[in-house]
């Protein structure tokens, strides 16, 4: 696997109960094929998470005991999750630790709410499910409604139609992420 493009980079997928399962499932099995280590970030390691339609996903890693440092980019899918991951302390954090630290942030559909909670958008061009548009506006970013969207290291899409954007993007930024922040 030493000669895939994302070669020694790691990503975090979050997940709680309710996630869209086409958001979640994506995105790691693409990031997998391109030959990132791929771990799955929940409120509890070991835990199984289901999603909307009751595929289950099994935690790797709990949020409190994970440090953004250890991985390259993290990946929030949307669904109802994101209104169950924000009720968790150490999984907002981990996406506020994630955006300080330059690290790739994507968020697809319902995830923009996870950034509104890390107060991560301000000044930011972004996009989301329609349905949170307002809060994002009101967090400070400034939405757009495209396929997919990058600002510096925040990578957004809408819905899961975006997802073939949404994950060649984000690829794209690990392929060509500098060491250290992100412009």
């Amino acid at each position: 696997m030493m000669d895939s493009p994302l070669a020694r980079k790691r990503v975090a997928v979050l997940a709680e109960n309710m996630y869209e399962d086409l958001e979640l499932w994506y995105p790691l099995i693409r990031l997998k094929e391109a030959g990132a280590a791929v771990s799955v970030v929940a409120p509890i390691a070991g835990a199984t998470y289901k999603s909307k339609h009751g595929l289950e996903v099994k935690a790797d890693l709990a949020a409190e005991r994970t440090k953004a440092k250890q991985f390259d980019a993290v990946v929030i899918p949307g669904g109802f999750a994101p209104d169950y991951m924000r009720r968790t302390e150490a999984m907002v954090k981990f996406v506020k630790d994630a955006n300080d630290e330059g690290k790739i942030v994507a968020a697809i559909c319902h995830a923009g709410s996870m950034l509104v909670s890390a107060k991560v958008l301000k000044g930011k061009t972004v996009t989301c499910y329609k349905s949170i548009k307002d809060d994002v506006i009101n967090a400070g970013g400034n939405y757009v409604d495209k396929a997919v969207v990058r600002d510096g290291n925040l990578i957004t899409s809408r819905v899961p139609d975006d997802l073939p954007a949404f994950c060649r993007e984000i690829i794209n930024a690990l392929k060509t992420k500098p060491k250290g922040r992100l412009a």
